[in-house]
């Protein structure tokens, strides 16, 4: 496939991610689902390949890529397994994102390295009951005292949070209250810090096999200088951190669409009905030129914003506009993926019922497609 974007090295990438979806991740990821296992190998896996920090310097741990070898990476995880492939994304972008961005070097130097190398998860806590798409919502509290801050408050939905592999998170939190305008800071906070506890949510009906967990803070003491970027930087720092990890999603939804148009191509090229293949139907085929189109589309879109990106440019449009359109893409096309297997795509052993459940998380995470849409409204003058 030809894309004015890729370049051989990116091939090359995109060639090796294949062979590890296909020849360790794919043969797992059913029983991972099912029993809602979240799988330490192959996450330390994805690190031995190089995909934790591939975008870093070489002196943290990475490989120097740019920000689309990442994205091509979780492309072609989330093409197999949605779980395996928001660990990936979640680490890279809101995980060792903050911490590479906003960081001093002493805090580089000594949390990147073990974020890269494959052993060690990072998290990133913005979410509470009465925070999410209204991120100034939040009401964990950081307070200063003497040369730690104490932490409490409680966090939800949290990815990588709660597995023996998880280090610590990046936290934001109030650090003052003027009469109710609130100043919000980010804060390290590592998994061994006392008072901090994390229990894994269970029962979910997507990501079953990715780490998501409910996080409590009570005088939780962590050193002062864990304080990351300034005072009162926390809104700044989260929410430049999304416009990065909106890429990364954006990326899973394109993923997860190819490997569902994918499924339903090579199903409908081997059913027959009234004697022949039903992608020879004029119904059939009409669906899946029309995947095909939407997934196309879904990638330059992506691509183009992610090489303003690499390319030192403002992207958080694009960002949005490319989150926006590839989670809603992955919804249609998985949609559309199980109409094609017909009853085959309702029962848990086909893999395109998990893509179908596995979607649905796109349209909500690190920004819902109606915040999107504001987002957006915003930047074109509405």
């Amino acid at each position: 496939m030809m894309n004015p974007y890729i370049t051989a090295d990116h091939e090359a990438i995109r060639k090796k991610v294949r062979n590890f979806a296909e020849k360790e991740v794919k043969p797992l990821a059913f029983e991972l689902d099912d029993k809602e296992k979240f799988s330490s190998h192959l996450t330390q896996r994805m690190g031995e390949l190089g995909l934790f920090g591939i975008h870093l310097p070489k002196k943290y741990g990475g490989q120097a890529k740019d920000y689309l070898s990442l994205l091509i990476a979780v492309e072609e995880i989330a093409k197999v397994d949605a779980s395996q492939a928001s660990t990936l994304a979640a680490h890279n972008s809101l995980g060792i994102g903050p911490i590479y961005y906003f960081g001093n070097e002493d805090q580089k130097q000594k949390y990147l390295p073990k974020l890269t190398s494959g052993k060690h998860v990072w998290a990133f806590g913005l979410t509470e009951d009465n925070a999410g798409s209204d991120s100034r919502g939040t009401e964990s509290v950081g307070i200063l005292q003497g040369n730690n801050w104490v932490i409490n408050g409680s966090k939800k939905f949290i990815s990588n949070a709660s597995s023996d592999m998880s280090l610590g998170v990046t936290l934001q939190v109030v650090t003052a209250n003027d009469d109710g305008k609130k100043e919000l800071s980010a804060i390290l906070v590592e998994r061994s810090a006392s008072g901090f506890s994390a229990a894994s949510l269970k029962g979910k009906m997507m990501w079953r096999a990715s780490d998501t967990a409910e996080l409590n803070f009570e005088n939780c003491k962590v050193p002062k200088e864990n304080l990351l970027g300034n005072l009162g930087e926390g809104a700044k720092i989260m929410l430049q951190t999304l416009d990065s990890g909106r890429l990364t999603i954006a990326a899973m939804g394109l993923g997860l669409a190819q490997g569902a148009y994918e499924l339903a191509l090579a199903y409908a090229q081997k059913r027959e009905q009234f004697g022949k293949a039903i992608s020879k139907f004029q119904a059939i085929g009409f669906k899946l030129a029309d995947m095909a189109t939407k997934i196309e589309a879904a990638r330059n879109l992506l691509y183009h914003a992610c090489w303003l990106k690499d390319n030192g440019h403002a992207f958080g449009k694009e960002a949005a506009m490319a989150k926006l359109y590839c989670s809603e893409v992955a919804q249609e096309v998985a949609n559309e993926a199980v109409q094609i297997h017909g009853a085959h795509g309702l029962i848990k052993e086909s893999a395109v019922e998990r893509f179908y459940r596995d979607q649905r998380i796109l349209q909500i995470g690190e920004g819902t497609s109606e915040i999107l849409r504001l987002v957006i409204s915003r930047y074109i003058g509405c």
